[in-house]
């Protein structure tokens, strides 16, 4: 074998090492979709009055994780494909699909109309 052929070989395994080890769990996607509904929270704050927006956003803070355990986790379908894990939610009749590698996620479908939904349910 190569010196070229070796060294290739070496450096997809570990990157491939790398992926396993840095492969996205279901508490890390929960933090991303807290995440991003904060975001979205934030955005239609400047579309709301003032005081509803306020409103809302500290009911969110208060009890966000609580939200999101009851409504998001037990509707969480996480296929662990060892390098990277492709998370599905279907919440408020949408389905959300997320691909987590190297502790990123990439939304992949779904998202802006489950903030859309959310939106249209606060308000």
């Amino acid at each position: 074998m190569s010196l070229l052929r070796l060294s290739l070989v070496a450096t997809v395994l570990a990157i491939s090492v790398l992926l396993a080890l840095t492969n996205p769990t279901t508490d890390q996607y929960l933090g991303f979709v807290q995440t991003e509904l904060t975001k979205a929270i934030d955005r239609m704050d400047q579309s709301t009055p003032e005081q509803e927006g306020a409103v809302v956003k500290n009911i969110f803070l208060r009890h966000g994780k609580e939200l999101l355990e009851s409504v998001v986790r037990p509707h969480t379908l996480r296929q662990n494909w060892g390098l990277l894990s492709r998370f599905e939610t279907t919440v408020l009749g949408n389905r959300v699909v997320v691909i987590g590698i190297g502790n990123q996620f990439i939304p992949v479908e779904g998202v802006d109309e489950a903030v859309m939904t959310l939106g249209r349910r606060i308000f």
